[in-house]
């Protein structure tokens, strides 16, 4: 048995069923009663068995017609949810959206745009996982999230980076530090001799501060190695050292005491890239919301690029 039957030949069945009159039917369905009669003998052709008893008096069902109908409401039924189920998704009326991404912009972009897709599409499920680059690119490829936001280039072919924004490179210094005193940007290899404070490696943060200094031909040796970006910043406001860290990583549990100045002399710049499993397209909810992000990124560094970098 060949089935080959579209949708519109089965409503005009399930009509021809409920109004036993192919007249009617021909006038619900706009067709033709020729056509109505031609849909009816394509499908008792291809079920090889009559769906009607019809006489010039009246048209009724046949055992095998009566079965046929309701399992084609049956179908029917659940072929229109499965449209509302996509149009749901498509719609941005449901979803899931789970990201994981880097400590610094889960503290700071990330909370701004989901707070925007939340209010605009409160039906999506949004969840976030602050991780280091290497875990992240592991969670892409395990399928756990849907895309990741990491400051490396990773390194695998099944795996697909995607620039969306890069910040700038600050020094976080004491108040009272000579060199917070009206000085707006800093070499950095006037800094290298100070007791830094800084995350261990492999993090993007001690990377692009080595690789500042070793353009100087310097050797970047910080005094204290810590993992969290609010430990850095409460050891800063202690006066026991001055970290240098990427303008968003900066931006995370700012403290009074504390104030910044952009380094330069090499103008380092920290790509933040889009991580996503090559060939596989992200779903409408996860395409907004790699929008939004990209909205927040673009709003936040052009005003920290206006803002004085001076203030704490």
């Amino acid at each position: 048995m060949q089935i080959n039957w579209s949708t519109r030949e089965l409503d005009v069945f399930l009509a021809l069923g409920q109004t036993l009159s192919f007249r009617r039917t021909a006038d619900q369905v706009h067709l033709s009663q020729s056509a109505v009669s031609g849909v009816l003998t394509r499908l008792e052709e291809s079920l090889g068995t009559r769906l009607f008893d019809r006489t010039t008096r009246s048209v009724q069902l046949t055992l095998a017609g009566q079965v046929f109908f309701e399992q084609v409401q049956v179908l029917r039924a659940q072929t229109d949810e499965a449209v509302r189920a996509v149009r749901s998704v498509a719609e941005l009326q449901v979803g899931q959206v789970t990201l994981a991404a880097l400590p610094s912009l889960a503290a700071t972009v990330v909370p701004a745009a989901m707070a925007r897709l939340a209010a605009q599409h409160p039906g999506i499920r949004l969840s976030v996982i602050d991780t280091l680059s290497g875990p992240a690119f592991d969670l892409v490829r395990r399928g756990e999230v849907d895309f990741a936001l990491t400051a490396a280039n990773p390194a695998y072919a099944d795996l697909d980076d995607q620039p969306l924004a890069s910040d700038g490179f600050v020094l976080l210094l004491p108040a009272q530090h000579a060199l917070a005193k009206g000085r707006q940007a800093l070499g950095w290899a006037e800094v290298a001799d100070l007791v830094h404070i800084s995350m261990p490696q492999p993090t993007s943060v001690r990377q692009y501060a080595d690789a500042a200094l070793l353009e100087h031909r310097l050797r970047f040796a910080p005094r204290y190695e810590v993992e969290h970006l609010a430990t850095i910043q409460a050891m800063v406001a202690a006066g026991l050292g001055v970290a240098a860290l990427p303008e968003w990583a900066a931006a995370v549990a700012p403290l009074p005491g504390v104030v910044k100045r952009r380094l330069c002399r090499p103008d380092i710049r920290r790509p933040i890239g889009l991580v996503t499993r090559r060939g596989r397209a992200l779903s409408p909810a996860a395409t907004e919301m790699v929008a939004l992000l990209r909205e927040e990124m673009l709003r936040l560094v052009p005003a920290r690029r206006r803002r004085n970098v001076g203030e704490s």
